[in-house]
């Protein structure tokens, strides 16, 4: 940037040059709007003002996407240069006589063509400015499209747009098909019929799935992906009516698992819609249920139902077993392990699901009444096969809620009531009023072996805790430190910033990874540098654990206890 500049009472009193080329080649042939952001845009080449795209735009009383047409038509003449979008940027070029001068057009070459193209116009309800007519004659003169061709391409594009028809639209679906090397308006009918055929196959599809409004351009990509997987166009048709309700990209997902079950005819995927509508709704069942929010129950009917199915279930069965796991707090997969134990039990037809059902309800209704005895006690599975248990062995309700009575003040209130039921059982005792005089006193506090074998753990496992959250505190200490140094946090900043980079590389291009992973190491450089400048190691700030095997946790990672670890 210069040191000195021009003050604005300078420029106000400066001017601004036109070439006369620009006069006598190019305003005739653009409209006033053009010719306006043209000079603007060149008095603010050396104006001192910051002006951007959107303030300029405002200030002559035009869109900011009317600013940047008017500008790719000035850089088709060559007078400018977009250097950037989004921000707009424009380089003007001078104007010269061998390059910028507008394509030669012969007015009476195009009188039929420009009569019936101002036709579809008015029908539309649409205006085009000189220059976009400019350059559509440009693109004619440049393409060896036909001129029917072309208008049937406008008439297309104005039956999609209505007065929303634009001259970019129309330019951009005639040199599709330009590309596609159709040029005639033979191939250009065959290519809108198909357009036409798919249009009706794509109203039916959108007026099953309840959505109110035209077919667009980009539903088109749809219709052609599911074409390209194979699937029939009716398939789509008879899904998006299976379906009632939904959006395109709902019916493209189900369209997805039918291509990769090759299942491409209607014929073929009734069936598979069937079957996928009851896996779907015994999966929704069973959420609602557990008291789980599912989204997408694709992945629970592969995992689950369709297990549950083939073993037998009912949505009855399944609806009164998941709402006995759901007071056990269980989610699918516990759902699934205590399925899994039924049907090897044989308890899968409906008579038998509701007999283990209300037989379990009623243990769990016994289990909670016990805690109004003996204190809080887990609702598990293991609580309830206990309780199933005491009653196998013949006791009464009674019986059981006298065992908590003696166990209030145990540590381990059920495994106490085990030994207690079990003792009575050997002893032929069924009654309260049987029991012992001498043991209807307070039984003195009781533990187990078990449950001094638990505490003994609980024990063990807090002071592994402590140890294990000492280590995190103090690297936690460090890296506060350091992150209070300015350099140490750019370059910690920056660091993530390339990881995440070199991780999408990996991904989508391969060729910046060397890149990437050469600065990163040099981000680690800058990081460790300014570390030592405040004192501290890279070492200090990671968890310095005493045991590094377990990292004072007491087991591997493999579940097996640590050397470090006493069990005794």
């Amino acid at each position: 940037m210069s040191f000195s500049n021009f003050s604005k009472s300078f420029t106000a009193n400066m001017f601004t040059s036109v070439e006369n080329q620009f006069i006598t080649k190019y305003l005739p042939q653009a409209d006033g709007d053009a010719v306006r952001v043209y000079l603007f845009g060149l008095y603010l080449c050396q104006c001192a003002e910051d002006f951007d795209a959107a303030s300029t735009a405002k200030l002559l009383h035009v869109s900011l996407e009317k600013l940047i047409e008017i500008y790719d038509f000035w850089e088709e003449c060559d007078l400018v240069h977009i250097l950037s979008r989004d921000p707009l940027f424009i380089e003007y070029l001078p104007v010269n006589a061998s390059i910028g001068k507008p394509k030669p057009v012969k007015a009476e070459k195009y009188a039929a063509f420009n009569r019936e193209f101002y036709k579809i116009l008015q029908n539309a309800g649409a205006v085009f400015k000189p220059y976009e007519m400019q350059r559509i004659l440009e693109f004619l003169e440049s393409n060896p499209m036909e001129q029917q061709a072309f208008l049937l391409v406008a008439e297309y594009c104005s039956q999609k747009d209505g007065e929303n028809l634009s001259c970019r639209h129309i330019l951009n679906k005639a040199a599709q098909l330009c590309k596609d090397r159709k040029y005639t308006l033979e191939q250009a009918e065959k290519e809108f019929s198909d357009f036409k055929e798919h249009e009706r196959d794509l109203s039916k599809i959108l007026n099953y799935l309840g959505i109110n409004r035209k077919v667009k351009e980009s539903d088109y990509g749809y219709l052609n992906k599911w074409i390209a997987s194979g699937l029939e166009t009716g398939t789509a048709i008879a899904v998006a009516k299976h379906l009632k309700s939904g959006t395109l990209n709902t019916l493209d997902a189900i369209l997805e698992e039918l291509a990769e079950k090759k299942l491409f005819s209607a014929k073929d995927a009734e069936p598979y819609l069937a079957r996928r509508d009851e896996l779907s709704q015994i999966v929704f069942t069973v959420a609602k249920r557990l008291g789980i929010k599912v989204q997408n129950p694709r992945p629970y009917a592969e995992e689950y139902a369709e297990k549950w199915l083939e073993h037998g279930y009912d949505t009855v069965s399944l609806s009164l077993i998941a709402s006995l796991c759901m007071k056990l707090g269980y989610g699918f997969g516990e759902t699934d392990a205590l399925l899994d134990t039924l049907y090897h039990e044989g308890i899968v037809d409906e008579e038998s699901v509701k007999a283990y059902c209300s037989s379990r309800d009623k243990d769990f209704r016994l289990l909670q009444s016990l805690q109004s005895e003996c204190g809080v006690l887990k609702k598990t599975q293991s609580a309830l096969d206990m309780v199933a248990a005491w009653k196998s062995w013949s006791f009464s309700d009674a019986m059981i809620k006298e065992a908590a009575k003696r166990s209030a003040n145990a540590s381990a209130p059920l495994p106490y009531m085990n030994k207690l039921l079990s003792e009575w059982k050997r002893e032929g005792i069924f009654t309260p009023a049987a029991i012992p005089e001498n043991t209807v006193r307070k039984t003195p506090v009781y533990q187990s072996e078990a449950a001094i074998a638990a505490d003994l753990r609980g024990s063990r496992e807090r002071y592994y805790a402590a140890l294990h959250e000492q280590a995190l505190d103090r690297a936690e200490k460090m890296r506060k430190k350091a992150s209070e140094n300015k350099e140490f946090h750019k370059a910690e900043s920056e660091m993530k910033e390339c990881e995440i980079a070199l991780a999408r590389a990996e991904v989508y291009d391969s060729e910046k990874i060397p890149d990437l992973r050469h600065t990163l190491e040099a981000l680690k450089e800058r990081r460790k540098n300014a570390l030592l400048t405040i004192g501290i190691t890279e070492d200090e700030l990671l968890p310095n654990y005493v045991c590094k095997k377990c990292s004072d946790t007491g087991f591997m990672k493999d579940g097996r206890m640590c050397d470090c670890y006493r069990p005794e």
